[in-house]
């Protein structure tokens, strides 16, 4: 393949943006090991390449690269699944899965807010309960209340 041809195939293009197969890979190498023009000219799209991304990055916001090195810090930090083999018995061959997320904390909150809106419910039921008797026995009062208004009358 002739360097001019090698350089309109688009294969130097995808080498440097990773999406080269195996194959490819290796016959880029191949070619650059034998024509250094064709080498100076892949450093010069490889520049251009970074010169474009470069120009047209957009900054995050202030906040979010301290934020997101945190989240990565922490994702290493942690250790998502850890496996232990038991013991091999004749039945029985598998593997225990230990897994550590958050999934347990979230549940575990529920409990106190159920409590709590129980609670809060017997507290309004049992108000709803005194009121409505309260206006009950008051409506009673003034019954009895305009009955002897009229009988004086």
């Amino acid at each position: 393949m002739e360097a001019q041809e090698f350089i309109e195939s688009g294969i130097l293009e995808a080498h440097l943006l990773g999406l080269a197969n195996k194959e490819e890979q290796d016959l880029v190498k191949q070619m650059i090991e034998e024509n250094q023009g064709l080498a100076d000219y892949l450093v010069d799209i490889e520049m251009d390449i970074t010169r474009h991304f470069n120009g047209s990055a957009v900054s995050p916001p202030v906040g979010l690269r301290e934020i997101i090195h945190l989240r990565s810090r922490e994702f290493r930090q942690k250790e998502k699944h850890s496996f232990k083999q038991q013991p091999a018995e004749e039945d029985r061959r598998y593997l225990d899965v230990e897994v550590n997320d958050t999934h347990m904390k979230v549940h575990k909150f529920w409990r106190p807010a159920f409590i709590a809106v129980f609670i809060l419910s017997k507290i309004f039921l049992i108000a709803g309960l005194y009121y409505y008797f309260k206006t009950v026995n008051q409506e009673q009062e003034i019954q009895k209340l305009k009955t002897e208004i009229q009988q004086v009358k």
